[in-house]
């Protein structure tokens, strides 16, 4: 063998070792976090009229 096709090779082989890593990390890490969410109450007028404007 050459050299060009060992370096070919040995570069996609690293290619697909480096993806199947990402892959293997992307099922292995969950996705949401199971802890409690914090809602802010509003408490000023600006916070209230902001509120519900986005809740439209």
């Amino acid at each position: 063998m050459n050299d060009f096709q060992l370096k070919l090779i040995l570069s996609l082989l690293g290619g697909v070792v480096f993806s199947f890593v990402f892959i293997v990390l992307a099922f292995a890490l969950p996705l949401d976090k199971k802890g409690h969410v914090y809602k802010k109450i509003p408490k000023g007028v600006l916070e209230k009229v902001s509120h519900s404007a986005s809740q439209r």
